[in-house]
C-alpha cells in the first residue's frame, strides 16, 4: 500500500480511537521515565482528559452518515456511534473512582500501569463497536481480555488478587478459544471474514450440512461469548475475580466490559446468524435459524435470572454480592437478545445506559466504604445513614434502580424488556413470568443492604471523607437515574432522532 492509499482513507472516522491510543501511548512513556517520587496520579488526571475528548469527538461524529474505512473493517454506523457513547461515559466514571482509589497494599507502585492499561481495555472496547470484520472484531476483544486480566491481577502482594487474575485467565482462555473455534466454521464456509460479505452469502444457504455445521458454529460462539458476559452455567469465574479485583476494575468489568460483551455478541448473532435459513420438513424455510433456535437462548435467559438472584441471597461480601447482581442483570439483557424484538437497539441501549448510571454510583459508595473500614462485609454498611445521610440516600436511589422500582432508570429499562418480551409473535410469557419473579426475589438482598444503612446501629464510628472525584461520580449517576426514570423520553428521543433507530446496521 503507498502512501497516496493511505491518505486518501477517512481517518477522521477514527479520531476517537486516536484519541485514546495516543494518550495510553503518551501515559505508558511518561510512567516508564518520570521519577518514582512523583504521584502517578498526574497520568490518571491525563488519561481522563484523554477519555473527556474523545467522548467529545465522538459526539461531534454523530452527525456523520454511515462510512466504513479499511475495506470495511472499521465501520461508523449508528450502533457504532451509540454504544461508543456508553463505553467512554462509562470509563471517564471509572477513572475517577479509580484516582481516589488508596488500598492499603499492593497497588500504589503499579498506579500507573492501571492507568494505561485500562485505556488500552477501552481502546478494545471501542474497536469492537465500530468492527465490520472478524479480524479486527478479535482483536479488539483480546486487547480488552488481556487488559482485564493484568487489572484483575494489579494487587501483586495480594493473594485474592492474585487468585482472581488466575481464575480469569484460564476462564478467559477458554472462552476465546471456543469463539474462534466457531468463527473458524463459518469462515469456512464463506470464504470471507467480512460481516456483511457474511450476511450475503449466508443468505443462500441451501446445503443442509452447511446448516448444521452453522448451528454447530453458533453454539460454540454463544457459549464463548457466554463465558464474557458471566451468564450461566458459565458465570463461576465472575464471583471470584469480582471479589478478588481491585474495586475499579471490578466497577469496569462490571459496566464496561460487559457493555462490550453484548456490543459484540449483537454484531456477531444478528448480522451473522440472523441471515441463515432454517431448514424445515419441507426445506429450506424463510424463517432465519437463529429464530428457530432462540429457545435455547431464553433457557439460558431464565438460568442466568434465577441462579443470579437467589444465590445473591447468601452473600455477606458486598461485591460479591454485586458480582451475582451483576450476573442476573446479564440474565435480563439476555431477554432481549433471545426474544429479538423490533425493539431490540433501542431496549439494549437504554438498560445498559441505565445500568452503567446505578451501578457505577453503587460501586463509588462501596469502594468508600470498604476503604474507610477494612472490610467489605456488608455489615459494614450499618448506620451509614447517621454516620453520612447523603451517602445512604444516594446508595438507596441506585439500590432501588437495580431492584427496578418505579421512579428510576432500572424500572424502565426492565419495563422495556418486559413489553419486549411480549410484543413479539409468539409471546414469551414464561421468560417474562421469569423476569418478574427473579426482579421480586432480587428485592431481598437489596432490600438488605437498605436495611442495614437505615436501620441497624452503626458498627463503628468512622467519619467519611467524600473525595471529589467520587463526590462527582456519585453525583451524576444519581441524578442521571432519577432524571431518566421520570422522563426516559429524553434518552429515547436522543436515540431516535440521532440515531435512526440503528436502521444502518445492516447496510
Amino acid at each position: 500500500m503507498d502512501i497516496e492509499t493511505l491518505l486518501s482513507y477517512k481517518w477522521s472516522l477514527m479520531t476517537p480511537e486516536f484519541i485514546i491510543l495516543g494518550a495510553a501511548t503518551i501515559l505508558s512513556l511518561l510512567d516508564l521515565f518520570m521519577p518514582k517520587m512523583v504521584n502517578r496520579k498526574l497520568l490518571g488526571w491525563l488519561g481522563l482528559a484523554g477519555i473527556l475528548a474523545a467522548l467529545v469527538s465522538s459526539i461531534s461524529l454523530i452527525g456523520a452518515g454511515t462510512d466504513s474505512i479499511l475495506f470495511d473493517t472499521f465501520r461508523l454506523d449508528s450502533f457504532a456511534k451509540a454504544f461508543k457513547l456508553l463505553l467512554l461515559i462509562g470509563a471517564a466514571f471509572v477513572f475517577l473512582i479509580a484516582l481516589s482509589y488508596e488500598p492499603k497494599e499492593g497497588m500504589k507502585e503499579y498506579r500507573g500501569e492501571f492507568y494505561y492499561l485500562f485505556l488500552a481495555a477501552l481502546l478494545g472496547t471501542m474497536m469492537m463497536s465500530s468492527s465490520g470484520d472478524l479480524i479486527t472484531l478479535f482483536i479488539g476483544l483480546e486487547l480488552l481480555s488481556i487488559s482485564s486480566y493484568v487489572l484483575a491481577g494489579m494487587r501483586k502482594t495480594n493473594i485474592a488478587s492474585n487468585e482472581s487474575a488466575m481464575k480469569y485467565v484460564i476462564n478467559g482462555g477458554i472462552s476465546t478459544a471456543i469463539t474462534i473455534f466457531g468463527l473458524s466454521y463459518v469462515y469456512g464456509l464463506t470464504g470471507t471474514t467480512n460481516l456483511i460479505d457474511m450476511s450475503e452469502y449466508l443468505k443462500m444457504v441451501s446445503d443442509t450440512q452447511h446448516v448444521y455445521l452453522l448451528g454447530l458454529a453458533f453454539f460454540m460462539v454463544f457459549v464463548g461469548l457466554s463465558f464474557k458476559l458471566a451468564t450461566a452455567p458459565f458465570h463461576m469465574w465472575a464471583p471470584d475475580v469480582y471479589q478478588g479485583a481491585p474495586t475499579p476494575v471490578t466497577a469496569f468489568l462490571s459496566v464496561v466490559s460487559k457493555t462490550a460483551g453484548f456490543i459484540i455478541m449483537i454484531r456477531i448473532l444478528v448480522s451473522v446468524f440472523l441471515t441463515i435459513p432454517a431448514e424445515g420438513p419441507d426445506g429450506f424455510s424463510t424463517i432465519p435459524l437463529l429464530l428457530k433456535i432462540q429457545d435455547y437462548i431464553a433457557f439460558l435467559a431464565a438460568a442466568t435470572m434465577i441462579i443470579g438472584n437467589v444465590v445473591a441471597l447468601r452473600q455477606r461480601n458486598i461485591k460479591r454480592l454485586f458480582a451475582y447482581s451483576s450476573i442476573a442483570q446479564a440474565g435480563y439483557l439476555l431477554v432481549v437478545v433471545a426474544t429479538l424484538s423490533p425493539f431490540l437497539f433501542d431496549t439494549l441501549w437504554f438498560y445498559l445506559g441505565a445500568y452503567l448510571f446505578m451501578n457505577l454510583g453503587a460501586f463509588a459508595i462501596i469502594q468508600l466504604v470498604t476503604q474507610k473500614t477494612g472490610s467489605e462485609d456488608i455489615s459494614q454498611f450499618a448506620g451509614l445513614y447517621r454516620k453520612a445521610p447523603l451517602l445512604a440516600i444516594m446508595m438507596a436511589v441506585f439500590i432501588l434502580s437495580l431492584a427496578g422500582i418505579p421512579g428510576t432508570a432500572g424500572f424502565i429499562g426492565k419495563l422495556n424488556i418486559f413489553m419486549g418480551a411480549l410484543a413479539v409473535e409468539p409471546a414469551h410469557y414464561v421468560l417474562a413470568s421469569i423476569l418478574i419473579a427473579t426482579t421480586v426475589v432480587s428485592y431481598v438482598y437489596y432490600f438488605g443492604i437498605m436495611v442495614q444503612m437505615f436501620f441497624r446501629p452503626a458498627v463503628n464510628d468512622v467519619k467519611f471523607k467524600l473525595p471529589s472525584t467520587v463526590g462527582i461520580v456519585i453525583g451524576i449517576c444519581a441524578f442521571a437515574t432519577i432524571l431518566f426514570g421520570i422522563f426516559p423520553n429524553i434518552a429515547l428521543d436522543f436515540l431516535q432522532e440521532n440515531f435512526n433507530q440503528f436502521r444502518d446496521f445492516f447496510q
